[in-house]
């Protein structure tokens, strides 16, 4: 998602930034590359054309082209106004004053509501609410099995009724439920349809008007493009939303229609679903997205990974182990596993600030490919091997690299790679402790 638009917007402002001074035109013409760029984003027509008059006329009225550091005024400018296309900070959450807090999912068929339902659950219960999981999808098949499993994969409590033929009755019961059984949270899944139509739209407000949300997400699909606004306008005109939730932000789709639904609708995107696993949901922060679009990275989305990654005791452990140089394969492997809870190297490596000035060769090369074949070789080692990495002699290399279908080479490789990391530790650990530095020697005259 955005990765097109990020690698263009990247191009533009670089070469703005190669020239010594700009002149009106390089803006003109660099604004132009801009709107271009948009457009093939999937970006709606007037959004797009907006959005260059408003950073035009701000240029014009800081004379942009006059100054010394035009190129970063002009940046300056253009996020800004992706920030206002955006919206800087996210809605705070409707919490009803009693509970449950009814939270009303509702969109189109294929759309991902359901798995979103449980998505949502993980993200409540990481706010430390109690969410229950309601099936008022009594029309697509499998549906509520589906919503069953899901919840309980997530620990969440599910109400469904298999023998119920009318979604507002089983939504006014699910509420009853959640009241008894102190949910703070009640998630009620509708269903949907192929496209939109008045049927469908009288029967969601009718389970709109029984369980009286407090939120009502519409859950949208981001590979849709334009029709996603369209579908929005259509939803919030029926029902009053108050916030979208896109799904499969982690594939191809171009992403025009997150820039695009809240000026054209007014509706504010709240979540983003970033892959296909129950924890893959994220709230959405503009200031954020708007600097990940613009190639400036996002350092605190990186550290709330982090924080929800590493385990602070499992983190001080190590730090001793890496003070007094012990570190060893099981240490390794377990530094695997919180990369692995943070998500794809990839995607971490996009969080990090010039990531969308590398090279595509190299973005394309990153993957999880060398994180599993170094595993494979430490989980084809005894419990003994991995902490005592000197035993290692070389019949035990040659069952590892067996075990693990790679070569002794790679073993060596490997071990000589734990070496290395353990000599610096302690060179960083000395030079810690002493605090001295090297400097050079005065001169004699």
């Amino acid at each position: 998602m955005f990765e097109n638009l990020t690698e263009r917007l990247t191009g533009i402002f670089g070469r703005l930034r190669r020239k010594p001074r700009l002149t009106e035109s390089d803006v003109d013409e660099a604004l132009r590359e801009v709107r271009v760029a948009l457009l093939e984003a999937d970006v709606n027509l007037k959004v797009a054309k907006e959005f260059i008059a408003a950073v035009k006329e701000k240029a014009v009225g800081e004379q942009v082209w006059q100054s010394l550091t035009a190129d970063r005024m002009i940046l300056k400018i253009v996020h800004e106004e992706v920030v206002r296309l955006l919206g800087e900070e996210p809605p705070k959450f409707n919490w009803s004053s009693q509970p449950p807090t009814v939270i009303l999912l509702c969109g189109l068929q294929g759309s991902g509501k359901t798995t979103t339902a449980a998505k949502l659950a993980v993200w409540l219960a990481k706010q430390d609410k109690k969410p229950m999981l309601a099936a008022c999808d009594l029309q697509r098949p499998a549906a509520i099995t589906q919503l069953q499993v899901l919840g309980e994969q997530v620990g969440a409590r599910v109400y469904a009724d298999p023998e119920a033929k009318d979604p507002v009755k089983v939504a006014r019961r699910a509420v009853e439920v959640a009241r008894h059984y102190f949910c703070d949270v009640l998630i009620l899944d509708t269903a949907g349809r192929l496209q939109v139509d008045e049927q469908m739209m009288e029967q969601i407000r009718r389970v709109r008007a029984a369980a009286e949300p407090a939120e009502v997400f519409l859950v949208a699909d981001a590979s849709t493009g334009q029709e996603a606004v369209n579908v929005a306008q259509t939803f919030d005109e029926a029902l009053g939303l108050t916030g979208l939730i896109f799904t499969k932000m982690d594939g191809d789709a171009r992403g025009g229609a997150v820039l695009s639904v809240r000026a054209v609708t007014g509706c504010p995107v709240r979540f983003v679903g970033t892959g296909e696993g129950t924890d893959a949901l994220e709230a959405f922060h503009g200031g954020r997205m708007a600097e990940r679009i613009l190639g400036f990275g996002d350092i605190a989305g990186l550290v709330e990974r982090a924080k929800e990654a590493v385990d602070a005791g499992d983190a001080m452990r190590l730090a001793e182990r890496m003070r007094r140089g012990r570190f060893d394969f099981e240490d390794m492997l377990s530094q695997f596993k919180t990369v692995r809870r943070m998500g794809s190297l990839r995607s971490v490596l996009k969080l990090l600030p010039g990531a969308a000035s590398l090279p595509k060769e190299l973005m394309d090369s990153v993957g999880e490919a060398d994180l599993s074949k170094v595993e494979a070789l430490i989980l084809s080692m005894t419990p003994r091997e991995r902490k005592n990495p000197d035993i290692l002699n070389g019949s035990r290399k040659r069952r590892i690299a067996a075990g693990s279908g790679r070569s002794v080479q790679e073993v060596n490789r490997l071990i000589k790679q734990l070496s290395e990391m353990r000599r610096q530790m302690k060179a960083f650990t000395r030079m810690a402790e002493t605090g001295r530095v090297r400097r050079p020697r005065a001169r004699r005259r």
